[in-house]
Protein backbone atom coordinates (compact mmCIF):
# COMPACT_ATOMS: atom_id res chain seq x y z
CA UNK A 1 0.00 0.00 0.00
CA UNK A 2 1.25 3.20 -0.99
CA UNK A 3 2.00 5.87 1.97
CA UNK A 4 3.31 8.65 0.04
CA UNK A 5 -0.92 10.36 0.65
CA UNK A 6 0.54 10.55 4.41
CA UNK A 7 2.10 14.11 4.96
CA UNK A 8 5.43 14.51 5.51
CA UNK A 9 6.94 14.02 8.85
CA UNK A 10 6.47 17.54 11.23
CA UNK A 11 9.55 19.08 12.66
CA UNK A 12 7.40 20.47 15.10
CA UNK A 13 6.39 16.80 16.80
CA UNK A 14 10.42 16.63 16.15
CA UNK A 15 11.52 18.95 18.66
CA UNK A 16 8.72 18.50 20.99
CA UNK A 17 9.34 14.39 21.17
CA UNK A 18 13.20 14.83 21.07
CA UNK A 19 13.21 17.42 23.57
CA UNK A 20 10.66 15.39 25.81
CA UNK A 21 12.47 12.18 25.71
CA UNK A 22 15.73 14.40 26.65
CA UNK A 23 13.99 15.38 30.01
CA UNK A 24 12.71 12.23 31.02
CA UNK A 25 16.66 11.09 30.44
CA UNK A 26 18.55 13.93 32.10
CA UNK A 27 15.71 13.98 34.84
CA UNK A 28 17.25 10.56 35.81
CA UNK A 29 20.51 11.77 35.11
CA UNK A 30 20.22 14.48 38.10
CA UNK A 31 18.62 12.05 40.14
CA UNK A 32 22.01 9.62 39.31
CA UNK A 33 24.68 12.34 39.19
CA UNK A 34 23.10 15.22 41.52
CA UNK A 35 25.10 17.90 40.28
CA UNK A 36 24.29 21.17 40.33
CA UNK A 37 24.88 21.43 36.56
CA UNK A 38 22.29 17.87 36.36
CA UNK A 39 19.49 20.66 38.06
CA UNK A 40 19.43 23.41 35.28
CA UNK A 41 22.62 25.35 35.95
CA UNK A 42 23.90 24.60 32.60
CA UNK A 43 22.06 26.97 30.17
CA UNK A 44 20.00 25.25 27.73
CA UNK A 45 21.24 23.86 24.98
CA UNK A 46 24.61 24.44 26.18
CA UNK A 47 27.41 22.12 26.67
CA UNK A 48 29.09 21.25 30.31
CA UNK A 49 32.73 21.71 30.16
CA UNK A 50 36.01 21.57 32.26
CA UNK A 51 39.30 22.90 32.36
CA UNK A 52 41.90 20.30 33.49
CA UNK A 53 45.80 19.65 33.60
CA UNK A 54 46.44 15.61 33.02
CA UNK A 55 49.83 15.71 33.90
CA UNK A 56 52.73 12.90 34.59
CA UNK A 57 51.67 10.20 32.20
CA UNK A 58 53.15 8.54 29.25
CA UNK A 59 50.83 9.75 26.37
CA UNK A 60 50.15 7.74 23.49
CA UNK A 61 48.95 9.51 19.80
CA UNK A 62 47.47 6.79 17.57
CA UNK A 63 47.56 8.41 14.73
CA UNK A 64 51.62 8.89 14.94
CA UNK A 65 52.44 6.45 17.14
CA UNK A 66 54.61 8.87 19.10
CA UNK A 67 54.78 8.24 22.98
CA UNK A 68 55.49 10.90 25.17
CA UNK A 69 56.96 10.37 28.37
CA UNK A 70 56.19 12.74 31.02
CA UNK A 71 53.23 14.12 29.51
CA UNK A 72 51.33 17.57 30.02
CA UNK A 73 47.49 17.74 28.25
CA UNK A 74 45.85 21.11 29.04
CA UNK A 75 42.46 21.43 28.64
CA UNK A 76 40.51 24.54 28.43
CA UNK A 77 36.79 24.51 27.82
CA UNK A 78 36.65 21.06 27.15
CA UNK A 79 39.19 20.98 24.06
CA UNK A 80 43.01 19.93 23.88
CA UNK A 81 45.06 23.72 24.35
CA UNK A 82 48.44 22.13 24.21
CA UNK A 83 50.43 18.92 24.77
CA UNK A 84 54.03 18.02 25.50
CA UNK A 85 56.66 16.48 27.45
CA UNK A 86 56.70 18.68 30.96
CA UNK A 87 59.01 21.45 30.78
CA UNK A 88 57.97 22.14 27.16
CA UNK A 89 54.36 22.87 27.53
CA UNK A 90 53.17 26.17 29.03
CA UNK A 91 50.38 25.47 32.07
CA UNK A 92 47.92 27.97 33.47
CA UNK A 93 48.08 28.52 37.12
CA UNK A 94 44.30 27.87 38.46
CA UNK A 95 43.54 24.94 36.73
CA UNK A 96 42.46 21.86 38.18
CA UNK A 97 45.50 18.82 38.02
CA UNK A 98 45.15 15.42 37.23
CA UNK A 99 47.94 13.04 38.31
CA UNK A 100 48.92 10.31 35.72
CA UNK A 101 52.10 9.28 36.93
CA UNK A 102 52.41 5.84 36.25
CA UNK A 103 49.96 5.98 33.88
CA UNK A 104 49.12 5.51 29.76
CA UNK A 105 46.85 8.33 28.71
CA UNK A 106 45.31 7.85 25.29
CA UNK A 107 42.34 9.69 23.81
CA UNK A 108 38.83 8.51 24.74
CA UNK A 109 37.82 5.62 22.56
CA UNK A 110 34.49 5.37 19.60
CA UNK A 111 32.35 2.29 19.98
CA UNK A 112 30.98 2.59 16.75
CA UNK A 113 28.28 0.10 17.05
CA UNK A 114 26.47 0.33 20.34
CA UNK A 115 22.59 0.29 21.52
CA UNK A 116 21.86 2.67 23.93
CA UNK A 117 18.60 2.82 25.88
CA UNK A 118 18.98 3.59 29.22
CA UNK A 119 20.83 6.58 31.63
CA UNK A 120 22.62 3.21 33.09
CA UNK A 121 23.79 2.31 30.17
CA UNK A 122 24.88 5.40 28.73
CA UNK A 123 26.61 6.06 31.72
CA UNK A 124 28.26 2.25 31.55
CA UNK A 125 29.84 2.71 27.93
CA UNK A 126 31.18 6.35 29.05
CA UNK A 127 32.79 4.90 32.07
CA UNK A 128 34.66 1.94 30.19
CA UNK A 129 36.30 4.33 28.04
CA UNK A 130 33.59 5.09 25.10
CA UNK A 131 33.22 8.82 25.20
CA UNK A 132 31.81 8.79 21.98
CA UNK A 133 29.84 6.39 20.06
CA UNK A 134 27.74 5.41 17.18
CA UNK A 135 24.25 4.31 17.79
CA UNK A 136 22.95 1.03 16.13
CA UNK A 137 19.52 2.11 16.62
CA UNK A 138 16.72 2.08 19.06
CA UNK A 139 13.35 0.96 19.40
CA UNK A 140 12.13 4.57 20.25
CA UNK A 141 14.48 6.71 19.78
CA UNK A 142 15.83 6.88 22.75
CA UNK A 143 19.11 7.17 21.60
CA UNK A 144 18.54 10.95 20.26
CA UNK A 145 17.47 11.73 23.39
CA UNK A 146 20.99 10.22 24.74
CA UNK A 147 22.10 12.40 22.29
CA UNK A 148 20.56 15.39 23.80
CA UNK A 149 21.63 14.37 27.58
CA UNK A 150 25.28 13.88 26.65
CA UNK A 151 25.62 18.19 25.31
CA UNK A 152 24.14 19.07 29.06
CA UNK A 153 25.88 15.77 31.22
CA UNK A 154 29.05 14.67 29.19
CA UNK A 155 30.08 12.77 32.49
CA UNK A 156 27.02 10.60 32.25
CA UNK A 157 26.76 9.43 28.36
CA UNK A 158 29.12 9.01 25.50
CA UNK A 159 28.86 11.80 22.75
CA UNK A 160 26.56 10.03 20.45
CA UNK A 161 25.36 9.82 16.79
CA UNK A 162 21.90 8.69 16.71
CA UNK A 163 20.24 6.14 14.05
CA UNK A 164 16.63 6.33 15.37
CA UNK A 165 14.64 3.58 14.47
CA UNK A 166 15.35 0.72 12.54
CA UNK A 167 14.64 0.04 9.07
CA UNK A 168 13.53 -3.24 8.73
CA UNK A 169 10.50 -5.53 7.54
CA UNK A 170 8.81 -5.85 10.90
CA UNK A 171 8.60 -2.48 12.66
CA UNK A 172 6.79 -4.59 15.81
CA UNK A 173 5.85 -2.11 18.59
CA UNK A 174 7.81 0.75 17.08
CA UNK A 175 5.06 1.38 14.82
CA UNK A 176 4.26 3.25 18.21
CA UNK A 177 7.77 5.44 18.14
CA UNK A 178 6.02 8.16 16.04
CA UNK A 179 2.31 9.16 14.67
CA UNK A 180 4.02 9.14 11.10
CA UNK A 181 4.63 6.02 11.33
CA UNK A 182 1.76 4.40 12.17
CA UNK A 183 0.16 4.82 8.68
CA UNK A 184 2.75 1.90 7.86
CA UNK A 185 0.94 -0.56 10.40
CA UNK A 186 -1.57 -1.11 7.09
CA UNK A 187 1.08 -2.64 5.20
CA UNK A 188 0.49 -6.46 5.02
CA UNK A 189 4.23 -7.53 3.59
CA UNK A 190 5.82 -4.65 5.96
CA UNK A 191 7.99 -2.23 5.22
CA UNK A 192 9.42 -3.45 1.62
CA UNK A 193 7.69 -0.86 -1.04
CA UNK A 194 9.90 1.31 -1.93
CA UNK A 195 7.15 4.54 -0.65
CA UNK A 196 7.65 2.40 2.90
CA UNK A 197 11.42 2.26 2.92
CA UNK A 198 11.34 5.79 2.34
CA UNK A 199 9.06 6.66 4.48
CA UNK A 200 10.62 5.10 7.88
CA UNK A 201 13.99 7.36 6.30
CA UNK A 202 12.12 10.38 6.17
CA UNK A 203 10.74 10.01 9.84
CA UNK A 204 13.71 9.35 11.19
CA UNK A 205 15.25 12.40 9.57
CA UNK A 206 13.17 14.83 10.58
CA UNK A 207 13.41 13.26 14.50
CA UNK A 208 17.05 14.45 13.96
CA UNK A 209 18.57 11.01 12.96
CA UNK A 210 22.72 11.27 12.43
CA UNK A 211 22.85 8.18 10.59
CA UNK A 212 19.91 5.45 8.96
CA UNK A 213 20.44 1.65 10.32
CA UNK A 214 19.13 -0.99 8.16
CA UNK A 215 19.52 -4.76 7.64
CA UNK A 216 19.99 -7.23 4.85
CA UNK A 217 19.59 -10.30 6.64
CA UNK A 218 17.95 -11.65 9.90
CA UNK A 219 19.48 -11.89 13.11
CA UNK A 220 22.42 -14.11 14.35
CA UNK A 221 21.24 -13.55 18.32
CA UNK A 222 17.80 -15.23 17.56
CA UNK A 223 18.45 -19.13 17.46
CA UNK A 224 15.41 -19.22 15.44
CA UNK A 225 16.69 -17.08 12.92
CA UNK A 226 18.88 -17.76 9.84
CA UNK A 227 21.45 -14.86 9.81
CA UNK A 228 21.90 -16.32 6.07
CA UNK A 229 18.30 -15.42 5.04
CA UNK A 230 18.36 -11.89 3.04
CA UNK A 231 15.56 -9.97 3.74
CA UNK A 232 15.98 -6.78 1.71
CA UNK A 233 17.16 -7.13 -2.12
CA UNK A 234 20.02 -4.38 -3.79
CA UNK A 235 17.15 -2.58 -5.04
CA UNK A 236 15.45 -2.06 -1.81
CA UNK A 237 18.61 -0.86 0.02
CA UNK A 238 19.53 1.41 -3.08
CA UNK A 239 16.29 3.11 -2.00
CA UNK A 240 17.71 3.36 1.45
CA UNK A 241 20.52 4.43 0.99
CA UNK A 242 18.92 7.01 -1.43
CA UNK A 243 16.61 8.11 1.01
CA UNK A 244 19.39 8.85 3.51
CA UNK A 245 21.90 10.81 0.93
CA UNK A 246 18.78 13.27 0.19
CA UNK A 247 18.91 14.08 4.04
CA UNK A 248 22.74 13.85 3.49
CA UNK A 249 22.78 11.24 5.71
CA UNK A 250 25.26 7.76 5.87
CA UNK A 251 23.57 4.05 5.89
CA UNK A 252 24.73 0.97 7.93
CA UNK A 253 23.63 -1.97 7.23
CA UNK A 254 23.42 -5.37 9.76
CA UNK A 255 24.49 -8.02 7.13
CA UNK A 256 26.08 -11.63 7.40
CA UNK A 257 25.65 -13.57 3.62
CA UNK A 258 28.01 -13.01 1.23
CA UNK A 259 25.65 -11.93 -1.26
CA UNK A 260 24.11 -9.82 1.08
CA UNK A 261 27.25 -8.05 1.93
CA UNK A 262 27.73 -7.45 -1.89
CA UNK A 263 24.18 -6.59 -2.20
CA UNK A 264 24.53 -3.70 0.55
CA UNK A 265 28.36 -2.41 -0.24
CA UNK A 266 27.18 -1.95 -3.94
CA UNK A 267 23.82 0.04 -2.90
CA UNK A 268 26.12 2.28 -1.39
CA UNK A 269 26.23 2.17 2.28
CA UNK A 270 28.43 3.51 4.33
CA UNK A 271 29.84 0.92 6.73
CA UNK A 272 28.78 -3.17 6.67
CA UNK A 273 27.91 -4.06 10.05
CA UNK A 274 29.02 -7.92 11.32
CA UNK A 275 30.02 -9.67 8.01
CA UNK A 276 31.26 -12.74 9.07
CA UNK A 277 31.13 -14.16 5.74
CA UNK A 278 32.00 -11.11 3.02
CA UNK A 279 33.53 -12.44 0.41
CA UNK A 280 37.21 -11.09 -1.20
CA UNK A 281 35.79 -9.20 -4.09
CA UNK A 282 33.46 -7.33 -2.22
CA UNK A 283 36.33 -6.32 0.23
CA UNK A 284 38.09 -4.79 -2.63
CA UNK A 285 34.90 -2.95 -3.50
CA UNK A 286 34.84 -1.68 0.13
CA UNK A 287 38.66 -0.50 0.00
CA UNK A 288 37.53 1.20 -3.36
CA UNK A 289 34.59 2.83 -2.15
CA UNK A 290 35.69 3.55 1.15
CA UNK A 291 33.11 1.28 2.80
CA UNK A 292 34.09 0.78 6.33
CA UNK A 293 33.71 -2.80 8.38
CA UNK A 294 32.63 -2.85 11.63
CA UNK A 295 33.29 -6.53 12.13
CA UNK A 296 31.44 -6.58 16.03
CA UNK A 297 33.93 -9.26 17.20
CA UNK A 298 32.68 -8.82 20.22
CA UNK A 299 29.18 -9.74 20.08
CA UNK A 300 29.99 -12.67 17.70
CA UNK A 301 32.75 -14.04 20.22
CA UNK A 302 29.64 -13.91 22.89
CA UNK A 303 27.41 -15.88 20.88
CA UNK A 304 29.43 -18.62 22.44
CA UNK A 305 29.17 -18.23 25.52
CA UNK A 306 24.83 -18.34 25.39
CA UNK A 307 23.16 -20.89 27.08
CA UNK A 308 21.63 -21.65 24.07
CA UNK A 309 23.14 -24.47 22.11
CA UNK A 310 22.19 -22.95 18.45
CA UNK A 311 23.29 -19.60 19.58
CA UNK A 312 26.20 -21.47 20.96
CA UNK A 313 27.74 -23.32 17.76
CA UNK A 314 26.95 -20.10 15.80
CA UNK A 315 29.65 -18.36 18.12
CA UNK A 316 32.13 -20.73 17.58
CA UNK A 317 31.48 -21.72 14.29
CA UNK A 318 31.71 -17.55 13.47
CA UNK A 319 34.10 -15.97 14.82
CA UNK A 320 36.88 -17.62 13.54
CA UNK A 321 35.70 -16.90 9.93
CA UNK A 322 35.11 -13.17 11.13
CA UNK A 323 38.88 -13.04 12.62
CA UNK A 324 39.85 -13.85 9.03
CA UNK A 325 37.27 -11.89 7.15
CA UNK A 326 39.21 -8.89 9.33
CA UNK A 327 42.24 -9.28 9.05
CA UNK A 328 42.00 -9.76 4.91
CA UNK A 329 40.15 -6.47 4.87
CA UNK A 330 42.79 -4.58 7.27
CA UNK A 331 45.78 -6.32 4.48
CA UNK A 332 43.58 -4.79 1.39
CA UNK A 333 43.21 -1.29 3.10
CA UNK A 334 39.56 -1.44 3.91
CA UNK A 335 39.17 0.84 6.79
CA UNK A 336 37.89 -0.65 10.26
CA UNK A 337 36.11 0.71 13.44
CA UNK A 338 35.39 -1.12 16.56
CA UNK A 339 32.09 -1.52 17.89
CA UNK A 340 30.44 -4.26 20.75
CA UNK A 341 27.18 -4.29 19.55
CA UNK A 342 25.82 -3.67 23.41
CA UNK A 343 22.29 -4.09 23.97
CA UNK A 344 20.20 -5.59 25.85
CA UNK A 345 21.02 -3.66 29.58
CA UNK A 346 24.94 -4.85 29.07
CA UNK A 347 27.29 -2.77 27.79
CA UNK A 348 30.43 -4.08 26.69
CA UNK A 349 33.75 -2.29 26.99
CA UNK A 350 34.76 -1.13 23.91
CA UNK A 351 38.14 -2.49 25.00
CA UNK A 352 37.34 -6.33 24.30
CA UNK A 353 36.57 -5.10 20.58
CA UNK A 354 40.46 -3.81 20.51
CA UNK A 355 41.78 -6.81 21.81
CA UNK A 356 39.91 -8.73 19.57
CA UNK A 357 41.12 -6.66 16.95
CA UNK A 358 44.49 -7.66 17.78
CA UNK A 359 43.61 -11.39 18.27
CA UNK A 360 42.34 -10.98 14.68
CA UNK A 361 45.68 -10.46 13.58
CA UNK A 362 46.36 -6.52 13.81
CA UNK A 363 49.56 -5.04 15.49
CA UNK A 364 48.33 -3.17 18.99
CA UNK A 365 48.16 0.42 17.68
CA UNK A 366 46.73 -0.33 14.53
CA UNK A 367 43.99 -1.91 16.63
CA UNK A 368 43.94 0.82 18.85
CA UNK A 369 43.38 2.89 15.76
CA UNK A 370 40.27 1.17 15.27
CA UNK A 371 38.77 2.68 18.63
CA UNK A 372 40.03 6.22 17.55
CA UNK A 373 41.18 7.99 14.70
CA UNK A 374 39.65 5.33 11.90
CA UNK A 375 36.63 5.39 14.04
CA UNK A 376 36.51 8.88 14.31
CA UNK A 377 36.43 9.43 10.90
CA UNK A 378 33.83 6.97 10.40
CA UNK A 379 31.58 9.25 12.38
CA UNK A 380 33.12 12.55 10.65
CA UNK A 381 34.86 13.49 12.99
CA UNK A 382 38.52 12.77 12.62
CA UNK A 383 39.69 16.39 13.27
CA UNK A 384 37.94 16.47 16.76
CA UNK A 385 37.80 12.57 17.82
CA UNK A 386 40.78 9.74 18.14
CA UNK A 387 43.27 11.79 19.34
CA UNK A 388 44.76 14.56 21.93
CA UNK A 389 46.00 17.47 19.75
CA UNK A 390 45.43 20.87 20.35
CA UNK A 391 41.63 21.38 18.81
CA UNK A 392 40.45 17.86 19.79
CA UNK A 393 37.80 17.45 22.27
CA UNK A 394 39.69 16.83 25.68
CA UNK A 395 38.34 13.04 26.09
CA UNK A 396 41.10 10.89 27.73
CA UNK A 397 41.17 7.55 28.74
CA UNK A 398 44.22 6.41 31.94
CA UNK A 399 45.54 3.10 31.77
CA UNK A 400 47.12 0.88 34.13
CA UNK A 401 50.16 -0.09 32.06
CA UNK A 402 51.57 -0.13 28.62
CA UNK A 403 48.76 -1.29 26.01
CA UNK A 404 51.49 -2.80 23.42
CA UNK A 405 52.41 -4.60 26.48
CA UNK A 406 48.99 -6.00 27.34
CA UNK A 407 46.39 -4.34 25.07
CA UNK A 408 43.55 -5.91 27.65
CA UNK A 409 43.91 -2.85 29.90
CA UNK A 410 42.04 -0.94 27.55
CA UNK A 411 38.88 -3.15 29.01
CA UNK A 412 39.22 -1.57 32.67
CA UNK A 413 40.52 2.33 32.56
CA UNK A 414 41.59 3.64 35.75
CA UNK A 415 40.36 6.82 34.47
CA UNK A 416 37.67 8.66 32.29
CA UNK A 417 37.69 12.04 31.10
CA UNK A 418 35.09 13.54 29.25
CA UNK A 419 35.52 16.96 27.93
CA UNK A 420 37.61 17.71 30.61
CA UNK A 421 35.65 16.35 33.29
CA UNK A 422 37.14 13.81 35.48
CA UNK A 423 34.60 10.79 36.37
Amino acid sequence: MCVESVPPPSSRVTRRGVLAGAAVLAGSAAVLSATPQAFGATPKGAQRTGDLVIEGGTLLDPKTGEVTEDAVVVIRGGVVRTVGARGRVDTPDGLPRLDAQGRWVLPGLVDAHIHINTVAEARDAVRQGATSARSGSTNFYQDIAVRELARRLPESAPRLSAAGVFVTPDLGDTILADPDLTPLARLKDGVRSAEALRRVVEVNLSRGADVIKTRVNERAGLPEQDPLAQVYSYEQLSEIVSAARRGGKGVLCHSYSRQGCHDAVTAGIRSLEHGVFVGEHTLDEMRRRGTYFTPTLTAIAGLADSDNPILAERGRAYLPILKRAVLDAHEMGVPLAAGTDSSGGRVRPIGREVELMKESGLSVLDAIRTATTSAARLLGQERTLGRLAPGFSGDAVLLSGDPHKDVSLLKTPVRVVRQGLPL
